[in-house]
C-alpha cells in the first residue's frame, strides 16, 4: 500500500480507532498525540528515522492479523508523517485545510466552554515527547535563542494546564479555555517558524576564504622590491 501524502478523513478515522484499540492501552499514542509527536520531528534539529520514532507510537509491540494489516499501517503512519512534514512549510495565514493540526475541539469550539476542558494537553504531549529522542540538541537551540524557549513554555502550558511565574517554587496560575484556544491557533505559526530556523541551521555555508598572506620576509607582492612587513605588512 502505497503512502498518500496526507490522510483524507476516513483515513484519519481508521488511524484513530487503530491508535485506540492497539496503542492507548499500552500506553501508546492516541491520534492528537501522534500528531504533535510528528510536528516535533518535523521541525527536529536532528532528523530521527522512522526505525526510531515509530516504536514509542504503540508503547507495546503491536501483532498484526497478517501482512496486508501491517502494511496499511506502515502506510497511514507514513501518510501521517508526510502531512506533518508539509504541514510546517506554512504560515499561519497559508496553511491549507487539509494539513491543519489533528486535535479534538468541542464541536462548537467558540462558545463557553469550562476551563477544566484541556484542549490541546495531548497534542503538547506528543511534541514534548518528539523532542525527548533529540533532547541534547532541542536543548542547544534553547540555550541559544529565547522565543524557542518562548514557544516551548507556551506548549507546557498546554501540557500542564498552568503558567508557572518568576519563582517555580510558586503555585502556577491554571491556564483557561480560552488561553488554550489561542495557543492552538498559533501553533501553526510557531511550527513554521521552528522549520525555517532548521533548514537555516541545516544549510551548509560557505566559508569566507582570505587571500593567502605573504610571509613577512617575502618580497611584497605590490611589486616595490622591499619585504612585505616593511611595505603594505607594516
Amino acid at each position: 500500500m502505497k503512502a498518500p501524502s496526507y490522510l483524507d478523513d476516513p483515513q484519519i478515522e481508521r488511524l484513530s480507532d487503530l491508535l485506540d484499540q492497539r496503542a492507548v492501552p499500552f500506553k501508546g499514542f492516541n491520534l492528537e498525540a501522534l500528531d504533535g509527536y510528528l510536528s516535533a520531528l518535523a521541525v527536529s534539529p536532528e532528523d530521527v528515522p522512522a526505525s526510531e520514532w515509530q516504536p514509542p507510537v504503540w508503547g507495546k509491540p503491536p501483532r498484526w492479523a497478517d501482512e496486508t494489516e501491517r502494511e496499511e499501517v506502515e502506510a497511514l503512519l507514513q501518510g501521517h508523517w508526510n502531512m506533518a512534514s508539509q504541514r510546517v512549510r506554512f504560515d499561519d495565514d497559508e496553511l491549507p485545510e487539509h494539513l491543519a493540526p489533528l486535535l479534538w475541539l468541542p464541536e462548537e469550539a467558540e462558545a463557553e466552554h469550562p476551563d477544566e476542558l484541556d484542549v490541546g494537553r495531548d497534542w503538547a504531549f506528543g511534541f514534548f515527547r518528539g523532542v525527548e529522542l533529540r533532547e541534547a540538541a532541542w536543548e542547544q537551540w534553547l540555550d541559544e535563542h529565547d522565543w524557542i524557549d518562548e514557544i516551548f513554555a507556551r506548549l507546557d502550558q498546554l501540557a500542564s494546564g498552568e503558567v508557572i511565574g518568576e519563582d517555580p517554587e510558586a503555585p502556577g496560575t491554571p491556564v483557561g479555555y480560552r488561553e488554550r484556544l489561542e495557543i492552538i491557533a498559533s501553533l501553526p505559526g510557531m511550527l513554521a517558524d521552528l522549520h525555517h530556523h532548521r533548514i537555516d541551521a541545516l544549510t551548509p555555508r560557505e566559508p569566507i576564504r582570505k587571500e593567502a598572506t605573504p610571509d613577512r620576509n617575502a618580497p611584497c607582492p605590490c611589486g616595490s622590491g622591499k619585504k612585505y612587513k616593511k611595505c603594505h605588512g607594516a
